[in-house]
């Protein structure tokens, strides 16, 4: 018996959210639809200049914790948060959702990372994410037990920005291989791949990653190509089981020599993007580690994604478990 399904390894991160237009987003040059990396000053600057926000608990391995908690999946967490008020509130919120969470806060500067995220219109979310006590993650966070107990030992691209994470991803793999477990990771966003293209094809390649999760965008960075078609054969070959996204288009799931086709769940409107790849994984990965086919993965999966597109914020307000029994898939 093992005591966790997923373990996910992340940027612990508050999310300050806010409506803005598209002249908000050119004004200030913000890349639209990127997670950009900023400084103290600059993320001091928007803040400045943001609307009414929205605070809330996010980070992307985070979101996919919380979205495997509220599916009633047993979910860990690692990530670093600094002792303040930033940092309170994220410990609190994964916690209130049934996540384990037990990294020890940073004691001195820098302080809770925080991303100041600007939604549009039509939907599409712009990061700007200050990573602060984010970088202080180290081999000394990770909790030998809890990645020996995860069946699946999941963690967010993004955490190649900071160096000494790399680290603590491969202790973690190292031993979730060492007690028969597996490595998954998802590719966070094109610009991400775009910095680290050739370690996560070696990651890949060298079997240290069982699993990777991209959407269309960072498919096609990866191999820096504009053939889908192309991309998708290339992945399936690199790694044992590879699920792509394709927003509106759904998903395709391949392993070995097969794919399988999962369409999205129809939505009346899309509120806000943020946490859709995350909450995507999320219902993935615990319907795979309740030993579902592959197919019904990928429509757990759907329906967290498509759910949490239609609110506020990246983290479920609605019984992920309440839901799918609703759609008929558990």
């Amino acid at each position: 018996m093992t005591k966790f399904d997923v373990l996910t390894v992340g940027n612990a991160i508050v999310d300050i959210i806010a409506r803005c237009d598209e002249n908000f987003i050119t004004d200030n040059g913000i890349i639209k639809g990127a997670m950009n990396l900023i400084d103290a000053e600059r993320a001091e600057l928007l803040y400045s200049r943001m609307g009414p926000a929205l605070e809330a608990s996010g980070g992307s391995a985070g979101n996919t914790a919380s979205g495997v908690a509220s599916f009633g999946g047993r979910a860990a967490y690692f990530g670093k948060v600094a002792h303040d008020q930033l940092g309170e509130i994220f410990i609190h919120d994964i916690r209130a959702q049934g996540v384990h969470f037990e990294t020890k806060p940073l004691a001195g500067p820098p302080p809770t990372a925080r991303s100041m995220i600007f939604v549009t219109p039509d939907g599409e979310r712009s990061m700007n994410t200050y990573l602060g006590a984010c970088v202080e993650l180290g081999p000394e966070d990770v909790e030998e037990s809890v990645v020996a107990e995860a069946k699946v030992t999941y963690f967010e691209g993004y955490l190649w920005d900071p160096p000494r994470a790399k680290d603590a991803i491969r202790d973690c793999a190292r031993i979730a291989h060492a007690n028969g477990r597996e490595m998954s990771m998802t590719l966070s966003d094109s610009f991400c791949v775009h910095r680290y293209r050739d370690e996560f094809l070696d990651l890949m390649r060298s079997g240290t990653i069982d699993i990777v999760f991209a959407n269309k965008a960072e498919a096609l960075a990866l191999y820096e190509t504009e053939d889908f078609e192309e991309a998708l054969s290339r992945i399936a070959k690199d790694c044992r089981l590879a699920v792509v996204t394709m927003s509106e288009e759904g998903s395709v799931i391949l392993t070995g020599g097969e794919r399988t086709r999962v369409e999205a769940i129809s939505i009346p409107s899309v509120v806000d993007t943020t946490g859709a790849g995350d909450l995507y994984a999320a219902g993935f990965l615990y319907g795979y580690t309740a030993g579902r086919s592959l197919a019904d993965c990928g429509r757990l999966g759907s329906l967290a994604a498509g759910l949490v597109i239609q609110q506020v914020g990246p983290r479920p307000l609605l019984s992920l478990a309440e839901e799918a029994r609703k759609a008929g898939l558990t």
